[in-house]
């Protein structure tokens, strides 16, 4: 005759305690299967959120609409003339220290002046030169760099050395003319406004064309 065995429910066996805690258990693990995986996707979307850099808008500039390029002579009672724009205006120095044929070419619109001196040579000229390299030289702290251009009109006796300053210097041009023998005139470029080579770049270059007229078209009165 067989003997039946009988079934015995583990969970019978088992006090309400545990069974809870089983139950529990089983939770807590639904629960890490979930929100674990949840909760790291939108971690990485934050993360991904926060790393966007933003880019700073670059400084910009009010655009300069520059006149037409046409020249007048400078003549006058002068021991020298030039071409001068007609868009500037040239006036006598009234610097304390000013002497005979000092004079200002002034660009309104740009805020700019051409400082001229003159000089009567006696034997002296290596001191005049020295002097107007000093005062070139005198910007290096501010400069990035100065770079020079040569002219030299021998059917005129005009010979010339122009000094472009980059950087933020105050004065960013000066030149000087001379026969070699009898004259020596100095000129240097300067702006009413705080040094910027950024914004001040298309004027620069502007007002620097005038002076290649100046040089170009000077010449000694005998």
């Amino acid at each position: 005759m067989t003997t039946l065995k009988k079934y015995t429910n583990p969970l019978v066996n088992l006090s309400t305690c545990q069974l809870v805690n089983s139950f529990s258990r089983q939770l807590v693990n639904l629960s890490t299967r979930i929100f674990v995986p949840l909760f790291t996707c939108l971690l990485v979307f934050s993360s991904c959120e926060e790393r966007k850099i933003k880019t700073p808008k670059q400084r910009g500039y009010f655009r300069i609409d520059f006149p037409e390029k046409t020249y007048q002579r400078f003549s006058g009672n002068y021991p020298y003339s030039f071409d001068f724009p007609t868009y500037s205006t040239i006036q006598l120095d009234t610097a304390h220290n000013r002497e005979k044929y000092w004079l200002n070419v002034q660009f309104p619109s740009q805020k700019a002046t051409i400082h001229i001196s003159y000089k009567n040579v006696k034997h002296d000229l290596d001191r005049f030169v020295d002097d107007a390299h000093f005062l070139v030289f005198k910007h290096d702290a501010k400069a990035e760099a100065i770079k020079t251009q040569e002219f030299h009109y021998p059917d005129k006796q005009v010979h010339g050395l122009l000094f472009d300053i980059k950087g933020d210097a105050a004065s960013i041009m000066q030149f000087y003319i001379t026969d070699s023998v009898e004259h020596f005139v100095r000129g240097a470029l300067y702006f009413n406004v705080p040094p910027n080579k950024d914004s001040l770049r298309p004027s620069i270059q502007f007002v620097r064309d005038d002076i290649i007229e100046l040089i170009s078209s000077f010449e000694w009165k005998k």
